[in-house]
């Protein structure tokens, strides 16, 4: 697993938490300290919890299975957008339509409506309808892209969701809590932690920060897809090998039950 220094949580501004009088007293177990007013989270805690939930990640990855990283704050967007395209992984980072995962037999609807109009794009059929028409569905596909573009390619519902900021992503967590979805979470000192299966006690609002956090877990992601690749390849080769025993063994025994025959023959003329 790829490490972390608490020099490089310092310098991010990891450890910088909301004013004492907006947190959350189920934060208190990760907070180190109050300077200035300012609550100062405990980067020992951070540490270990990045790694616990950085490692569970890894596991889901290896497995084949999707994590879905959802992040519509302004100065997490890009950053996230680019982690989860660099690992494959699905993203929302646009914002949330109710019933993302709750109904996600009708968003799946919408995104085949997205491919069909990309496919008129593609094909020409746009040259055979008017103009106004054609700006329409120019606008839909954009909005549609726009809101869906980065789950286009999930199948099914996703074993894990990440997010930044858990109090920001409610309706994210409500929905996979509802279908039993592994919820994963950058939590400041202002939320409550027990609401997700992985708070990662951190800064959700610096960029630095959540670089920082998202690049770790994008790398641990990475990891555990190269594992499964070559988990996947050793298995191929043993599978080749076998079949090639296999093959070899009835080589074998047609060899002998051809050999037989013509001892039997020999006799038979004797």
């Amino acid at each position: 697993m790829p490490t972390i220094e608490q020099k490089q949580l310092l310098d991010a501004g990891v450890h910088f938490g909301h004013l004492k009088r907006k947190w959350n007293p189920k934060m208190s177990p990760y907070i180190f300290m109050e300077k200035k007013g300012i609550h100062i989270i405990d980067l020992n805690k951070t540490t270990e919890k990045l790694e616990d939930a950085a490692n569970a990640m890894k596991q889901i990855a290896k497995s084949g299975k999707k994590i879905l990283f959802v992040a519509t704050k302004k100065q997490a967007r890009d950053i996230v957008t680019d982690a989860a395209k660099e690992v494959n992984m699905p993203y929302v980072t646009d914002r949330w339509l109710g019933g993302m995962l709750t109904n996600f037999a009708t968003i799946k609807k919408s995104i085949k409506k997205m491919q069909s109009i990309e496919k008129m794009f593609n094909d020409g059929t746009f040259d055979n309808v008017t103009k106004k028409e054609r700006l329409i569905l120019s606008r839909e596909k954009d909005k549609l892209e726009r809101v869906l573009g980065g789950i286009a390619d999930l199948n099914r519902i996703p074993a894990a969701v990440f997010v930044v900021d858990i109090m920001h992503e409610n309706i994210a967590i409500e929905e996979a809590k509802k279908l039993n979805i592994n919820t994963f979470g950058m939590v400041d000192t202002n939320s409550d932690p027990t609401r997700v299966d992985f708070a990662i006690p951190s800064n959700d609002d610096a960029a630095k920060s959540i670089n920082l956090i998202v690049s770790y877990i994008k790398d641990t992601i990475k990891e555990g897809l190269t594992e499964r690749q070559a988990e996947k390849g050793k298995e191929a080769e043993e599978k080749a090998l076998m079949e090639a025993k296999k093959a070899e063994e009835a080589a074998d025994a047609k060899a002998k039950a051809e050999k037989a025959q013509k001892a039997e023959k020999a006799e038979t003329k004797k």
